[in-house]
């Protein structure tokens, strides 16, 4: 029996997705290598990023429903409602990379590389898979602010961790250089332009209803 064309979408996609996650972080232990500091450094500043976290969410979509469709996790991750949030916070890895990050770095290499991966490639990857593929008319407009749920633990996690260790992921959230008060109105206003994404998501989820393949 052949592959339904969902199916062979996402296995093709998730090739692309963990290859940009595992090439990140191989580069972010070679840094921390490299500036004489240890595996647990490396692996504290890769998990730092809401990039990160957002790309291996999508490679879990892509992945978990093919290989364990019957387990809880591929259960879950073959629900309209969570592949769209998923679809939501990596468009908006994206949109925030091209918008407010890209002209702060300039990578080059192999880092250009895994960059153009996480923040472009597999965004729209993954957004095209929701369009082609999961659009059902199901969400609801409430679904919009769910999903920011996961962001604003991210946020309170980047602020704990930043205090502990005195490194910030983002500039835009970075307590020690902007105070902690400017730090929470961009963490605040970030929010409400993920749930207006979230809503622009629900909104082209209801203008078609497409069966799930």
């Amino acid at each position: 029996m052949s592959a339904s064309p969902s199916r062979s979408y996402a296995i093709a996609a998730a090739l692309v997705a963990w290859a940009g996650v595992l090439l990140q972080f191989y580069l972010s232990l070679r840094l921390a290598a490299q500036s004489g500091q240890g595996v647990t450094a490396g692996l504290i500043s890769f998990f730092g990023f809401f990039t990160v976290l957002t790309n291996i969410a999508v490679c879990l979509a892509f992945t978990i429903p093919v290989l364990a469709r019957k387990s809880a996790a591929g259960q879950f991750f073959a629900r309209p409602f969570a592949v769209a949030g998923v679809a939501t916070s990596i468009a908006f890895v994206g949109l925030a990379y091209h918008f407010l990050l890209r002209n702060v770095w300039n990578p080059e290499g192999a880092q250009l590389f895994a960059n153009v991966l996480l923040h472009y490639v597999t965004p729209a990857l993954f957004v095209l898979y929701w369009l082609l593929f999961w659009r059902s008319g199901s969400l609801r407009w409430i679904d919009a602010v769910v999903w920011a749920i996961y962001p604003t633990i991210y946020f309170v996690y980047a602020l704990v961790r930043g205090h502990i260790i005195g490194s910030y992921p983002y500039g835009f959230i970075d307590v020690s250089l902007i105070g902690f008060r400017r730090a929470l109105i961009n963490a605040i206003g970030l929010l409400f332009l993920f749930v207006l994404l979230g809503v622009l998501m629900v909104w082209v989820d209801r203008r078609a209803r497409r069966p799930i393949s």
